[in-house]
């Protein structure tokens, strides 16, 4: 466990390390796994914010060689064929940092998103890459039954390199850790960043110590070189992140992947990058999975 200072949500529990739970328990973990009335209404706020720039982002993303579609599972126009593959979305559990933000709201501070002030919670130093929290955990826990009962199992599961993303993702998927399914971190899954410290990832050589279960050979160095101090990133930036990622996914050969990634991350794939219906573009709450169907369309071969 990370050694760091600090709609989907699908209400069930079972853990396959762990005694099947009574209804109590399954109960308390529920009620510890909600998200505050504090979480909703920042949740609210902090989704405005990030649509920002978000329709310049998608009409600029038309004109890429790869136009990627995301259909519900539902979707009886969901296409088929060695193009199309299902992924499981997973947002992290609540970490740190979102917990800093909830007692700060709480208390009526307000801040500027992305500004350095002594108000905003998330340039704390103490929360650089952030952890989860009991709560984060247990959130992820929640997923673990969810993910057993699918009946194509991922065949891999890609990673943002941060410690909560980590984290939630080695434990809804942990049944899988040592399946030989790959696990991968990738560092363009990780969240739209800068200025906000709780986004900066430790050194590579510390997270593959603490994450022995995942792969952390596609990074490419061992410090953070995407974050800076001194700005964030732009939606332009962060979209170009998620199309490499999306380009690497397209040349797997797995089907069914699970992405473990962040809100504004998420946000942005389903309102900047991929054509799909609006059901699809709400914001990620804390341990939430949202499962699709991707089509991968190459306008050289339509």
């Amino acid at each position: 466990m990370c050694s760091c200072l600090l709609s989907h949500l699908v209400f069930c529990l079972s853990s396959p390390t762990l005694p099947s739970a009574s209804p109590s328990s399954i109960t308390m973990s529920q009620d510890l796994a909600a998200h505050s009335q504090a979480s909703l209404e920042l949740a609210k706020r902090e989704s405005a914010e990030h649509l920002h720039g978000m329709k310049e982002l998608y009409d600029s993303m038309r004109d890429k060689p790869l136009i990627i579609k995301a259909y519900a599972l539902d979707d009886t126009s969901a296409p088929t064929g060695d193009n199309v593959k299902t992924v499981h979305f997973v947002r992290h559990g609540q970490g740190f940092h979102n917990l800093m933000a909830d007692i700060a709201s709480s208390a009526g501070r307000q801040w500027t998103q992305f500004k350095v002030t002594p108000e905003n919670p998330y340039v704390m130093p103490e929360i650089l890459d952030a952890p989860l929290t009991e709560k984060g955990r247990q959130q992820a826990r929640l997923l673990q039954p969810v993910v057993q009962a699918f009946d194509h199992q991922p065949e891999l599961v890609a990673f943002s390199p941060n410690c909560r993303a980590l984290q939630t993702g080695l434990i809804a998927f942990g049944h899988l850790v040592g399946e030989d399914i790959p696990f991968v971190a990738h560092e363009m899954a990780r969240e739209e960043n800068g200025v906000h410290v709780c986004d900066k990832r430790r050194p590579t050589s510390q997270q593959a110590a603490e994450f022995p279960q995942v792969d952390f050979s596609l990074l490419e160095s061992e410090e953070d070189i995407i974050f800076r101090d001194d700005r964030r990133e732009t939606k332009q930036e962060v979209g170009a992140r998620i199309y490499k990622f999306f380009e690497w996914l397209e040349t797997r050969e797995e089907k069914h992947v699970g992405v473990n990634s962040h809100s504004g991350w998420l946000l942005t794939v389903f309102n900047g990058i991929c054509e799909c219906d609006e059901k699809l573009k709400g914001w990620f709450q804390t341990g939430e999975m949202r499962s699709v169907k991707l089509e991968f369309v190459r306008k050289d071969q339509c």
